[in-house]
């Protein structure tokens, strides 16, 4: 399998993890756990909230679900957040980013550094238990297009402690 991933890493098409996983019919979490260490870290179940709860500190940001190969975005500060019901509800009347995330929908979360189209690009992902990506959250840029130099250093910090506790 590493060597599957490795090919699909070095082709041309710039795969997403998602199309990886389905082209190798295997879970994200899979793809994820074959990545090269210096791109990719995965951190438990008792970082999800704390992570999540510190999200909206962070200031722009984009947010994907992708679902049978279509894609949403959101892009803008992540919403706070509480828990109610055995969901983690995002419902902060001034950001238009709403939704209910399953409490035991989420295990996982890897940090995953990985070039999307020719770019430097972080991530966030969210796994399921089944391994599949529930969403990602990845860094924001400026006007430039350049990464924020502040979640990059934030990123690269908890990457690092999830790597030292996997």
């Amino acid at each position: 399998m590493q060597d599957k991933v490795q090919e699909l890493l070095a082709s041309e098409a710039g795969f997403t993890l998602e199309q990886m996983a389905k082209k190798l019919e295997t879970s994200v979490r899979e793809i994820i756990a074959y990545l090269p260490q210096e791109m990719a870290s995965l951190a438990g179940s008792e970082d999800v909230w704390s992570l999540i709860g510190e999200l909206p500190s962070w200031g722009k940001v984009t947010a994907i679900v992708q679902n049978e190969g279509s894609v949403f975005e959101f892009k803008g500060e992540f919403p706070k957040g509480s828990f109610a019901h055995g969901y983690y509800n995002f419902m902060h009347h001034k950001n238009p980013f709403h939704g209910h995330l399953l409490v035991d929908g989420i295990v996982e979360i890897a940090f995953v550094s990985k070039p999307h189209r020719g770019a430097e690009s972080h991530s966030m992902v969210f796994l399921a238990p089944s391994g599949n990506c529930v969403f990602k959250v990845f860094l924001g840029r400026d006007a430039e297009r350049k990464l924020i130099p502040e979640q990059v250093e934030r990123f690269k910090q908890l990457k690092q402690l999830a790597s030292v506790s996997a």
